[in-house]
């Protein structure tokens, strides 16, 4: 493993953890996580419309995660690959012996 693969990696496990986060801190029907994290729901940091700033970003972070899939899975099988062609391979069969 390069340690640039690493690297990506590493950044792809972030955002899964920062994806969760931002789910977890979404306004559910019954206020869900966000209320426990501090009261009424029109009080907000990104002011009142935190839900459409939320489901943005979430949405954002979403198609990142999803080229991010896509990006490492055909990264691992080319490296993958590569690896296996540096095997020398046998192409000469031997006969059996009269």
């Amino acid at each position: 493993m390069t340690p640039l693969f690493s690297i990506a990696i590493f950044l792809f496990m972030m955002l899964s953890v920062v994806i969760c986060l931002v789910v977890l801190v979404q306004e559910s029907k019954s206020l869900g996580l966000g209320a426990s994290f501090g009261g009424d729901p029109s009080e907000s940091v990104f002011g009142t419309s935190t839900a459409a700033v939320l489901k943005t970003v979430t949405a954002y972070l979403a198609v990142i995660f999803m080229v991010s899939c896509v990006v490492l899975s055909a990264w691992s099988s080319s490296s993958s690959r590569k690896k296996s062609d540096t095997f020398p391979q046998v192409t000469e069969q031997l006969s059996p012996e009269e």
